[in-house]
Formats: C-alpha cells, sequence, structure tokens
C-alpha cells in the first residue's frame, strides 16, 4: 500500500529501528527491493534520485513504483532522492510521490531555506512529506571516496535545530562521517553528532551513504537517533557480481538470465540490510 514518509518513519520510531530507503532507478531493482520487503513483511521506501534521471527519466519509472507501492503487501513510502530542483520536486510530486527529498545543502543557508520552505508548501499542498538536507554528504552513488572529502562537511548541530524551525521539514539528512558511493577506507562516524542533532531537533533524521558501514556502526547510529538510511550502491553492486558470475559459469543467451540473477542477488542484499535496520 502507498503510504507517506511520516507513517514508515512512525513505525521505525515505534520500535526504535530504521527504515531501509532503496534507490529503485529501474524495474530489476525496484522488483528485489518490493520483494525483500513483501518477505520481512517490513514497511520500505523505493526512490528515484534525480541524478539517475539519465538512467531512467522519472516520467518512465515514477508511475510504475507508484503503481507497485499501491498494490504491495506492505506500506511502501515512494519518494523522491535528491531532488536539485522545484521543477522536478513538481514533477515527482505530479506523478503521485508520497515524499520528496530536496537538497539545497550546497547553498548558502538562507538559499536554502528559502527554497525548502519553497518545497514544503508544495509537498503539504499535495499531501506528501519532506526531507532536507544540512550539511554535506560528499560523493555519488556509483564512485569511489576517501573520508579527507568530508571532514569540513559534518552537520553542525545548532544550525540544524535552526534549519528544521525556519523551513518545517518532517526530516533531517545530516552529514555525519558517510559519502554517498564507495569507500576506500574505514568510515569513521561521529556518533556524539547524531546523538545531539537529535536531541536538538527532535524530529526523525537521515543516514545517506549506508552502504559499506558496519553492521555495529549501523546499528549504533540507528539506536543513537537514525530512522532512515539510504542504501543502493552495494545492493546495485550485487546485481553486477552476480551476473559476472553467472557468465563465467555458463554461455547465456538470454538476457532476461542475466536479470533474474540480478535481481536474486540484490533482493538478498536487502534482506541482509533490512535485518541490519531491524537491529536483528
Amino acid at each position: 500500500m502507498l503510504v507517506n514518509m511520516n507513517q514508515v518513519l512512525q513505525y521505525a520510531e515505534d520500535r526504535r529501528c530504521c527504515i531501509g530507503a532503496f534507490d529503485t532507478p529501474n524495474l530489476e531493482i525496484l522488483m528485489a527491493v518490493l520483494g525483500a520487503a513483501e518477505k520481512r513483511n517490513e514497511p520500505v521506501i523505493i526512490q528515484h534520485a534525480q541524478l539517475h534521471e539519465c538512467e531512467t527519466s522519472i516520467d518512465v519509472i515514477g508511475p510504475i513504483m507508484v503503481r507497485m507501492a499501491k498494490d504491495a503487501q506492505v506500506p511502501v513510502c515512494v519518494m523522491l532522492d535528491h531532488g536539485e530542483d522545484i521543477e522536478y520536486v513538481k514533477r515527482a510530486l505530479d506523478i503521485g510521490f508520497s515524499a520528496v527529498m530536496y537538497d539545497g545543502s550546497s547553498l548558502s543557508y538562507e538559499e536554502n531555506v528559502r527554497m525548502t520552505k519553497e518545497v514544503v508548501a508544495l509537498a503539504k499542498a499535495a499531501g506528501a512529506d519532506v526531507e532536507a538536507e544540512i550539511g554535506i554528504v560528499t560523493g555519488h552513488e556509483g564512485r569511489e571516496f576517501g573520508l579527507k572529502e568530508v571532514s569540513e562537511a559534518y552537520t553542525d548541530p545548532d544550525l540544524a535545530a535552526r534549519y528544521v524551525k525556519d523551513t518545517g521539514i518532517d526530516a533531517l539528512a545530516a552529514s555525519v562521517g558517510t559519502v554517498h558511493g564507495f569507500y576506500t577506507t574505514k568510515p569513521n562516524l561521529d556518533f556524539e553528532r547524531i546523538v545531539k542533532i537529535r536531541e536538538l531537533t527532535g524530529i526523525p533524521l537521515v543516514m545517506h551513504g549506508g552502504s559499506g558501514i558496519s553492521v555495529e556502526d549501523t546499528q549504533k547510529a540507528i539506536r543513537c537517533g537514525i530512522r532512515k538510511i539510504n542504501y543502493f550502491s552495494y545492493m546495485s553492486n550485487a546485481g553486477v557480481k552476480a551476473v559476472k558470475k553467472l557468465l563465467e559459469e555458463k554461455e547465456v543467451k538470454y538476457f532476461h538470465d542475466l536479470a533474474k540473477a540480478a535481481v536474486d542477488a540484490m533482493e538478498a542484499d536487502v534482506l541482509k540490510a533490512m535485518a541490519m535496520f531491524a537491529l536483528e
């Protein structure tokens, strides 16, 4: 069933766990994520990031995401991830997305607030919830980054509290030591910062760049107040590895055999991630 972000995050809040949010830029990944959620009988968030527009347009995959969410046997939030401009946010809302994430983190504080408030007004008029970011989670999905690139991008707790008050957002993406994409060195999460931001803002916190974080650190972050974790790169790469393995084992003549191998492997990876997010 299609639900909004706050409903899903309330589930996590009640259980002091975390909801997985998975970018689903194509049908195979979408099938893998929803298949895993239904097997675990748990809510899930499926997302389309604006940076994936060049791979699959939101006008193509978006309606499919909404339709499959409505047909799912578990609560599913359909969300825009890292919306970079108002027009793209409007496209997501017009399609029927139940939540949007606006990323104005690279702007000045004043401009970020102005743009985020505009997004909040649009979303609320459409019955959707809003996530936004203060501080910068560096990198992009599918690339490799060293931790030196995040040293000056951490979210300031006091500024975060001001930002939440000034904008009226529902969830806050905070920079606490993660990056998007693949890690080349061991991440070093700032758990005290997570606790402080949660105390001062009073709203659910989101951790982007969830792939590649150890089970121990992920679950510690959840206990500190993280309620939504974005997870994509390692899930997608699991599909790549499965396809490579199948091609090494035998001659494959049909693409759908490769697609099925990828879906099965990505679903298995999502199942592991969701178990970790549930603190199992």
